[in-house]
């Protein structure tokens, strides 16, 4: 049996701030990758600040209210420490990381609280919801879009609601393959505890080290084996959320025709209607075999449509990936390759996972319509990289920072038949913001999610830094977002709608279905206090807004 080390192994660590992953497996640019960005115009900027450096605001909240919620979850269990308050400042995107190297913590809450059971949330949303004080959700704390940066005026404080003390497996049904677990629970514990009854939940992001089953549910999130285990939304059969006004449990049965399912409501809702305590899921028999190998084809085209053919008409691997010629140029690995070039064509992984039988059915079928739509098969080796190496690339980014190259990405997805023209546009968008603003990029791109109907589309955006990178990214992310609703396409596949996709969100579904998603809100959270601003517009407090222990 092959199993990853970088993925069913893995260890839950405590990530540094503002610096991903393990600080015990940081990345470090050598020399001769230091010399290459300074000839294409990086200019390394200002040292990162140190965190306890970092000045945060005063604490908005009164002595008072921070003595009834820590009588809720015990006083050990609530935090105004500057550490705490910093680790639970916004999220893991570039310009949330670039505002806090500056010495930007503006959006820090006034206090982390941990409750231990689902009782001890709802108690503490009523607290803030009669207090006024408003609530950030917090599992993995993850986000790339602004997803933990809520609205504070009109409100008496923030705090952040950490769920890590809710991680326990609650129940695993052998018979219906389901299993019940906490929001807090992290993915490599989920796995741990799977594995050990013989299951995997195959839920792999790239986030994977750092992300927890709430923020999974919360932002619909997706990991790299969707073609065969599927989205996160997928795998949820059941839910349980707090709300300011009690608990709602959703998922009597796998599927039912009793109204819409209201679990696709939460999944998905950020943090805004409530806080996600745990999900009953699928889950799966861990495989026996895994096998990971890759394709080069003549170019992004001609590697779309062969995937395309496996996902509408079969076999399909677990796990499907293409890249583009730009992407495929570089090494990912190799930061001294970040502006240089590449072989030709496009690089695909195709990865199979199951029993022997099954694996071999399905790449031997794989393998012949892949062959037959152009593919040039290139053995075990690079497929077997990419998946032992896909969770470090995220530790890239800081030393890139460093350096003073701006590095980001976005996503999008849209159907097969408008796919090139979107990613034509978005290529486009970016390049002109940025050109326009004296920092040339390379933008790469791939397909990392795919369905009969269409496919997600995975930007990696790469510059020097201007003297205001934020505000640098901010214009490119702006002529971004416009591309993607002048295709058609949706602002997310994946990564969520935070508060830097909200007013593209809203143009996308329209205003009447902006008024009932925000009438849903009013009827689960009348006080606006859950991650107000997240999602949809933060609206003005009703007058029947009151909420009493």
């Amino acid at each position: 049996m092959t199993q990853s080390a970088s993925e069913n192994d893995l260890p839950v660590v405590a990530f540094h701030p503002f610096r991903w992953g393990d600080p015990a497996h940081a990345t470090h640019l050598p020399e001769a990758a230091k010399e290459t960005l300074a000839a294409f115009g990086v200019k390394q900027p200002a040292p990162a600040l140190d965190p306890a450096q970092i000045e945060l605001p005063a604490v908005a909240l009164d002595a008072a209210t921070l003595a009834e919620l820590a009588a809720v979850v015990g006083e050990e269990h609530v935090s105004a420490a500057h550490e705490a308050r910093l680790a639970h400042t916004r999220g893991w995107s570039t310009p949330d990381l670039l505002k806090a190297r500056s010495g930007d913590a503006s959006d820090a809450p006034d206090a982390v609280l941990y409750p231990a059971t689902h009782d001890e949330v709802v108690t503490l949303l009523q607290l803030c919801s009669r207090y006024r004080v408003a609530v950030v959700p917090y599992s993995g704390g993850t986000s790339v879009v602004g997803g933990l940066a809520p609205v504070r005026e009109g409100y008496a404080g923030v705090v952040a609601l950490d769920l890590k003390r809710l991680d326990s497996v609650l129940a695993i049904d052998p018979v219906s393959r389901t299993a019940t677990l906490q929001a807090g629970l992290r993915g490599p514990a989920v796995e741990a505890a799977l594995g050990a009854e013989g299951f995997t939940l195959g839920h792999f992001p790239q986030s994977y080290e750092g992300a927890s089953i709430g923020g999974y549910a919360a932002a619909r999130s997706a990991g790299q084996s969707s073609a065969g285990y599927g989205r996160f939304d997928e795998m949820v059969v059941g839910l349980t959320l707090a709300t300011p006004r009690g608990t709602v449990e959703l998922g009597t049965a796998p599927k039912s025709a009793a109204g819409p399912d209201l679990r696709q409501l939460v999944l998905g809702s950020e943090g805004t209607l409530g806080v996600i305590t745990s999900v009953t899921v699928r889950v799966r028999p861990r495989p026996e075999v895994r096998v990971f190998e890759s394709w080069r084809f003549p170019d992004f085209e001609t590697g779309a449509t062969a995937l395309r053919r496996l996902v509408q008409d079969g076999p399909e691997p677990t796990v499907l990936r293409l890249s583009d010629e730009a992407e495929t140029g570089i090494n990912l690995a190799d930061p001294a390759a970040m502006f240089g070039g590449g072989p030709g064509g496009c690089l695909a992984v195709a990865g199979y996972e199951g029993t022997a039988a099954d694996v071999e059915a399905r790449r031997a079928g794989a393998t012949a319509v892949l062959r037959d739509a152009g593919g040039e098969l290139l053995g075990t080796e690079g497929g077997e990289s990419w998946r032992k190496g896909r969770y470090r690339a995220p530790y890239l980014r800081d030393p890139l920072l460093d350096e003073g190259v701006l590095i980001e990405t976005l996503e999008t997805v849209t159907f097969w038949s408008n796919l090139h023209a979107l990613r034509a546009a978005v290529t486009e968008a970016l390049t002109d913001s940025l050109s326009g603003q004296g920092t040339p990029p390379l933008v790469l791109c791939h397909i990392s999610h795919l369905y009969e109907t269409g496919a997600s589309l995975y930007f990696t955006v790469a510059c020097a830094q201007t003297e205001d990178p934020v505000a640098q990214w901010g214009l490119a992310k702006a002529a971004a977002n416009a591309a993607i609703r002048s295709c058609g396409a949706a602002i997310t596949h994946h990564h969520g709608v935070g508060t830097d996709h909200r007013a593209t969100y809203a143009e996308e579904i329209g205003p009447l279905a902006v008024d009932a998603l925000q009438a849903v809100k009013h009827a689960l959270d009348p006080a606006g206090v859950l991650n107000p601003g997240v999602l949809i517009e933060n609206l003005p407090l009703r007058g029947d807004a009151a909420v009493t222990p």
